[in-house]
């Protein structure tokens, strides 16, 4: 009996020194693993070393049958068809070259931008940079802000080339200009592509400048005799327009527009009789156009300029700076392309596609691209990545049925704005302007005759946390450089009316105009005491 207890507890000792030894070998392959991330952890940004165990075993059959080692070969398997349904959102995206039709979410987009950033100098594990510019950043809370994307886009030569030190951010900015070129076709620009659409780290303003300045250059490399140092402009009350101009150097000649009922349209004639003198011929640089502005200004005719401007044979620039949002005013805008002369379109990244300030889009018809290539090339220095970077990842967010369904949004919110102020106005005896060829904005009569009640009405709204209303007194006198401008903010100098605006614009809610509504009654309530 003794002999046979020995023998088994000497079995079970056996069997529970192999166990143990397998439990020991287990624990050392745990502590290698452990001490490999460790590594990668100290060489990589903490908030990048989640994608690079990822990009480690994604689609790599070698490293996934390691995993299949340490657990169930079915749930490795489930995963990997996981992530490779999420590579082949990747592979459509570059192959398609078109807004992915439904949205990404937020983790597959991020999980899209850290991949890409890996492939800028700054993030390789092994990197030595001894340059001034080498991508370094102190605050990590700004390189997650940036994704790891320190070394901006471009070249000096070319504010669209290639980046040799940032790849990723190459490919994202090219991204990012093709999905906005896609977006603007889906809005109206049909005649457009990705070769003749210039994503700007630029304001709207800045950006005209930049085609001014372009333009310039142009002209004096491919013509000979006097310079052309005057742009004629449609008048439209906004100080960055004119502001561009001036600041281009050029002398700006305001053609004012004429009066149809309430509505205020391109004088044609007058615009013309510009035109058509030889001596000022000469001189003008080009026509500058506007489709989108306050009402009662109602969009420029920029099919009838285009044709007059390819009649004289002068420059075209349509100012569209939030017109994107509006499928109307991008087919006019087409048109204009199609039917006469436009060489150049500026609109603006934060006021279509709902990012922060500080992006802008030129562009023009396809195999018409000799300025925006002109702007591409006089652009000094790299640029700032983040607005491109913004409306990369808003389009992604958005896809195509999102987009989509904000335009109709906005269209079917300009109808609700009109009614609401319809409903409230007519109370207090005040009425719609009618002006059906705006799309966008819409005014409302203000009656007092005394300029400083009109705009006390506007600081009243303000009070009540009403932002983007905008009051027009009667007849008031603005000079902007030079520029002396009559009855500044109606872009008329006789407007029979003061008037307040208010504009239905791309991401606007149905709540906001309620709440407008129920705002603007308690201003008029207490406005007419004032009377």
């Amino acid at each position: 009996m003794f002999f046979f207890s020995l023998l088994v507890l000497l079995f079970f000792s056996k069997k529970w020194l192999v166990c143990l030894s397998r439990a020991n070998t287990q624990r050392e392959k745990e502590r290698e693993r452990e001490k490999s991330f460790e590594e990668i952890d100290a060489r990589v940004p903490q908030e990048h070393a989640r994608t690079h165990a990822e990009r480690m075993f994604v689609n790599n059959d070698a490293n996934q049958r390691l995993c299949e080692s340490l657990v169930s070969s079915s749930y490795v398997r489930q995963a990997d068809e996981a992530t490779k349904r999420q590579s082949k959102l990747f592979s459509q995206l570059l192959s398609n070259r078109k807004l992915p039709t439904d949205g990404w979410n937020e983790h597959t987009i991020e999980s899209f931008l850290l991949e890409l950033a890996q492939l800028d100098s700054n993030n390789f594990l092994d990197n030595c940079g001894v340059g001034e510019r080498e991508g370094r950043v102190y605050s990590k809370l700004v390189k997650r802000r940036n994704f790891g994307l320190h070394h901006g886009i471009g070249r000096s030569g070319d504010v669209s080339a290639d980046q040799p030190k940032a790849i990723g951010s190459s490919i994202i900015a090219k991204l990012a200009n093709i999905l906005v070129t896609d977006a603007m076709k889906i809005s109206g620009l049909r005649s457009i592509d990705c070769t003749t659409t210039l994503l700007l780290p630029l304001c709207t303003g800045m950006s005209l400048c930049s085609v001014f300045n372009a333009l310039g250059a142009h002209q004096r490399k491919e013509e000979q005799g006097e310079r052309r140092n005057k742009i004629v402009w449609t008048r439209l009350d906004q100080k960055t327009c004119i502001k561009s101009i001036q600041a281009s150097g050029y002398d700006v000649c305001v053609v004012e527009p004429k009066l149809e009922g309430d509505e205020l349209v391109t004088n044609l004639q007058a615009l013309e009789n510009e035109l058509s003198e030889e001596d000022k011929n000469k001189r003008i640089a080009c026509v500058v156009s506007s489709t989108s502005c306050f009402a009662p200004r109602a969009s420029d005719d920029v099919e009838a300029i285009a044709k007059l401007c390819r009649k004289y044979n002068v420059a075209h620039v349509i100012n569209n700076a939030y017109g994107v949002q509006s499928r109307k005013l991008c087919g006019k805008i087409d048109a204009a392309m199609r039917k006469g002369r436009v060489d150049c379109v500026v609109q603006s990244l934060d006021k279509n596609f709902l990012v922060p300030v500080g992006g802008a889009i030129v562009c023009a018809a396809k195999g018409n691209g000799y300025l925006v290539d002109k702007v591409r090339t006089l652009y000094p220095g790299r640029a700032s990545i983040s607005s491109t970077l913004d409306v990369l990842i808003t389009l992604l967010e958005m896809g195509k049925n999102g987009y989509e369904r904000l335009l109709d949004e906005r269209e079917a919110n300009y109808d609700k704005l009109k009614v609401a102020l319809q409903r409230t106005a007519s109370k207090y005896g005040e009425r719609i302007l009618e002006t059906p060829n705006n799309p966008i904005s819409l005014g409302v009569t203000l009656t007092s005759s005394r300029n400083d009640l009109v705009t006390k009405f506007g600081s009243m709204l303000f009070t009540r946390r009403v932002s983007g209303a905008r009051t027009v007194p009667m007849q008031e006198t603005k000079k902007i450089g030079d520029v002396e401008l009559r009855g500044y903010g109606a872009s008329f100098s006789t407007y029979p009316t003061a008037y307040f605006t208010a504009a239905a614009a791309i991401g606007m809610n149905e709540k906001e105009i309620e709440s407008f509504e129920s705002q603007l009654e308690k201003t008029f309530k207490d406005f007419v005491k004032l009377l």
